[in-house]
């Protein structure tokens, strides 16, 4: 199936849940997400695009979750858990997290949130315990694993799955598992409450969207932590050694964002075993992701024909190399499993012929940057006139800094001087909207742009900066920034373009109306 034919002209905004607004202090699946599926249906969007929705752990980073297949429970809405009796209006004033409304405190909610949901999970009644089993049943492939794999951390006071001092455990030896069932049931039963109200929510949620016309893009990180329940579940499947401590490190050579690489600290996956086990694992986790979004982006796409792995021990990614990936064995796998599935190959950073070749192959639409493109003396593949019509183009992206913050603050006067003529700024619009006007111009099938960029805001709303730990990920948007009118503009960038959405109408119901 051509691109052209899975997918239509069109253009969405990438926000994470985590960054939407919200009273306690992180993004939820609450009001506010209604909200932005209105603003962006209203603004004649097509797509919403998320980060990974996994429940976080060291550095708070969406790529480095305790389960692959795990929601992540900070992003439960709170004010319903109060409609349905479970939380108490004194709960919701201990659920604070402060009043900064740009930022998210994950110290602090990782101190707090907890705590509260437990408050929740001990008010239950029969019939919702009875709906939670019934989730817990048709979920037995992974939750309690992942609820199992919680509890043993906590049990262990949070050292990472090498270091748990029961070698028995470690080793899933069935009497250790029986016991620790056992002893920490209660600990289990609450963390498979938490994922049936993240899952209830999100559905509820991805489904009032597409009623509106907007679906959803998913993202899909090709690694998992190495402090992680798939780890500690499938071992078999990964570089680790007796300890299950990583013995081949994920990460990329010097690249555009640093000039030693980055280390990832992921465990690289051992693809024979996987070949030879039918690629089981992954298309059991394609299937998770076909159930949460209408469409996944396949992140670090490259590292499927080839990837960097880094020895145990080093401190940058200098010294690695590169080995041969699954390639079209995995695709050809999933294609035969599912049909055609609709993916975005994430192709950025050190790409060769090689990977234009499996990327062609494919089929899959690959990405395009503008902020990599904007050099007055180079015609590149990342400026919007160059885009491939099978791409989907990206103003800026969550890894990279916004577009005001590239031009204003990294670009060169002469580039600077190219940018303001290449995207017609003037003073009667936003910097960031013109360079949302160029990009839906371009010939790419599907072009997204950042709320950063939507709002034209610098350096202070960047989400992520590659390679650094800390400070990351926290970013949010303001509610009053959500309105009419920027959404009146998105929808007329759209128009112009002719990628406005005929299926969302303009002030169509909204929810609970």
């Amino acid at each position: 199936m051509s691109t052209t034919t899975m997918f239509r002209r069109s253009s969405g905004v990438v926000l994470h849940i985590s960054s939407l607004p919200s009273p306690y202090g992180i993004g939820s699946m609450g009001e506010d997400a209604y909200r932005f599926v209105d603003f962006l249906r209203d603004g004649g969007q097509t797509y919403w695009q998320v980060l990974p929705l996994g429940q976080t752990g060291f550095g708070d980073s969406p790529y480095q979750c305790f389960s692959a297949a795990a929601g992540n429970p900070y992003f439960i809405d709170l004010d319903e858990l109060h409609e349905m009796g479970l939380l108490t209006e004194e709960d919701l004033e201990d659920a604070d997290c402060g009043q900064n409304p740009d930022r998210v405190n994950f110290e602090k909610i990782a101190s707090t949130r907890f705590d509260i949901l437990r408050r929740a999970f001990r008010r239950a009644d029969n019939r919702l315990l009875g709906k939670v089993w019934a989730f817990r049943y048709d979920n037995r492939d992974w939750v309690e694993d992942y609820a199992m794999f919680l509890s043993l951390k906590n049990h262990f006071d949070q050292k990472a799955l090498w270091d748990w001092d029961d070698e028995e455990i470690k080793a899933r030896e069935p009497e250790a598992m029986r016991r620790y069932a056992f002893e920490l049931k209660d600990s289990i039963d609450f963390y498979v409450f938490l994922q049936y109200l993240f899952f209830e929510q999100w559905n509820r949620l991805r489904a009032y969207a597409n009623e509106q016309g907007i679906q959803i893009i998913g993202d899909i990180p090709i690694y998992v932590s190495p402090d992680s329940c798939d780890v500690w579940a499938h071992p078999q499947m990964f570089r680790v050694d007796k300890d299950l401590k990583p013995c081949g490190i994920a990460g990329v050579p010097p690249d555009y964002y640093s000039a030693t690489g980055q280390l990832w600290g992921n465990p690289v996956y051992d693809w024979d075993y996987i070949e030879k086990d039918g690629y089981k694992w992954w298309l059991w986790r394609i299937r998770r992701n076909l159930a949460l979004f209408d469409v996944t982006r396949l992140d670090h796409f490259r590292g499927f024909q080839a990837y960097w792995e880094v020895p145990a021990g080093e401190d940058t990614a200098i010294n690695g190399k590169w080995l041969p990936g699954p390639r079209m064995n995995l695709f050809d796998a999933i294609k035969q499993e599912f049909g055609e599935v609709p993916f975005i190959a994430e192709d950025l950073g050190d790409i060769d012929d090689d990977v234009r070749e499996f990327l062609a192959e494919s089929g899959y639409p690959g990405m395009h940057v503008m902020i990599f493109g904007l050099r007055a003396n180079e015609d590149n593949d990342h400026l919007p006139h160059n885009w491939l019509k099978n791409s989907v183009g990206y103003t800026s992206t969550h890894d990279s800094e916004t577009i005001c913050e590239q031009i204003m603050d990294h670009c060169s006067e002469e580039d600077k001087k190219f940018s303001y003529s290449y995207l017609r700024t003037s003073h009667n619009e936003p910097m960031g909207w013109s360079a949302i006007r160029t990009a839906f111009l371009s010939p790419a099938i599907i072009a997204m742009t950042t709320m950063q960029d939507v709002l034209s805001l610098g350096a202070d709303a960047r989400m992520n900066t590659p390679a650094t730990i800390g400070g990351n990920w926290s970013w949010r948007v303001r509610r009053e920034a959500i309105n009419g009118d920027v959404a009146a503009f998105l929808r007329d960038a759209a128009f112009g373009s002719k990628r406005l959405n005929p299926n969302a109408v303009l002030g169509g119901k909204k929810k609970g109306n």
